[in-house]
């Protein structure tokens, strides 16, 4: 069996993390399931810090990809942390604005 490749791509800054999507298409449960372990991870040892998911390679995802950024969200502000979604594509960014999300997530 392969080692999984990893989904996202991590930098850490002073008082900001950066969280890379590697994948054009975020489509299959099992994608889902890695990159929520993996933020979870991040997440945790990220504490109050700002937290910036840059989504540049991303093209596609799934409608449970926004049920995991809003857990994502809740549990970055439960640490008193911030979260900011960067480079959005424009068809990713029109989802976001028709189910409102816009208005739960800074996107810059």
């Amino acid at each position: 069996m392969e080692p999984a490749q990893p989904r996202i791509e991590i930098e850490h800054g002073m008082d900001v993390t950066f969280v890379t999507f590697v994948e054009e298409k975020i489509l299959e449960e099992e994608q889902i399931k890695d990159i929520r372990e993996s933020l979870e991870q991040v997440i945790e040892e990220n504490g109050g810090k700002k937290l910036i998911l840059n989504f540049a390679n991303v093209k596609f995802m799934t409608s449970a990809v926004l049920g995991l950024l809003v857990r994502v969200h809740k549990r970055v502000v439960e640490l008193d942390g911030k979260l900011q979604l960067s480079n959005l594509d424009s068809n990713l960014r029109r989802v976001f604005e028709i189910t409102q999300l816009t208005k739960v997530f800074d996107i810059s």
